[in-house]
């Protein structure tokens, strides 16, 4: 049973956390069907109110986040103190680097060396980077559903389920799901709705500790990326900061007209 009304046409589902649910599964169903559901429920959702999700339809979700948490978070003076101790390690390890762990021979042939990092290119706060969406002409939504269509979908992944949820924007999912992985999750909403207002994101989905995000507007050329690439490596995300250890500069080069933003922590 769920607390708000669902639209017609749904599959069979259910609502959790049970008692007291604030979003409705699918059950486990094939892609196509999957993609012409989540695509009607999007067209719908400010109808409704309930905007769609792609999730593990078995997921088990804690108790939601206060959004007065991540109203009262001050966005850029915590990414600031995020840099600045970003900052002061590399320049701790720079100073007195430590030695790299020893290889065995007989698998050095067949590991490559970490390259080194610069890190990002900034020796004081830049601030949030600047807007890009008014220059795109990309409706958030329909960058949605393309993203899902041509990037997320096409490769594939067993188990992935629809689920709607009663938010009133695409930035406060997770915290409505109470999605947390290893995430910090009042300063991470708080900056999916900048980038919400600034570059047209959308929380496209939740599979497991892995969220990603459809963008309209992504930065058009490097220095845009650089800038951009910087707020991704503040949310402390481990794709970024360990798992691969990619240099800053080629992470950045990644983001340039990218449609689909990934972020996971363990």
């Amino acid at each position: 049973m769920t607390t708000f009304p669902l639209p017609e046409g749904l599959p069979s589902g259910r609502g959790v956390p049970a008692g007291s649910p604030v979003m409705w599964y699918a059950d486990k169903m094939p892609y196509a069907p999957l993609l012409d559901v989540w695509t009607r429920a999007q067209r719908q959702q400010d109808a409704t109110g309930l905007r769609p999700i792609l999730c593990y339809a078995d997921d088990d979700h804690p108790d939601s986040l206060d959004l007065a948490e991540t109203a009262a978070v001050d966005l850029e003076a915590e990414l600031e103190r995020g840099w600045l101790e970003d900052r002061r390690r590399r320049l701790a390890w720079r100073a007195e680097p430590s030695a790299p762990p020893e290889i065995p021979e007989d698998l050095a042939e067949f590991i490559e060396p970490w390259e080194d990092d610069p890190g990002p290119p900034f020796d004081r706060w830049p601030g949030l980077a600047p807007a890009t969406l008014p220059a795109s002409g990309v409706d958030p939504d329909e960058a949605a559903r393309a993203a899902i269509f041509a990037h997320l979908m096409h490769e594939g992944e067993p188990g992935i389920s629809l689920g709607l949820v009663k938010a009133a924007r695409s930035a406060d999912i997770p915290a409505v799901i109470g999605w947390r992985a290893e995430a910090h999750l009042p300063l991470l909403c708080a900056l999916l709705r900048s980038w919400e207002d600034r570059f047209g994101a959308r929380v496209v989905a939740a599979i497991g500790s892995t969220l990603y995000v459809s963008v309209a507007s992504p930065p058009r050329d490097e220095r845009q990326a650089a800038h951009v690439a910087l707020e991704h490596l503040l949310t402390t995300a481990d794709n970024i900061v360990d798992d691969p250890p990619t240099p800053f500069p080629r992470y950045a080069a990644s983001l340039v007209d990218a449609p689909l933003w990934r972020f996971w922590w363990d």
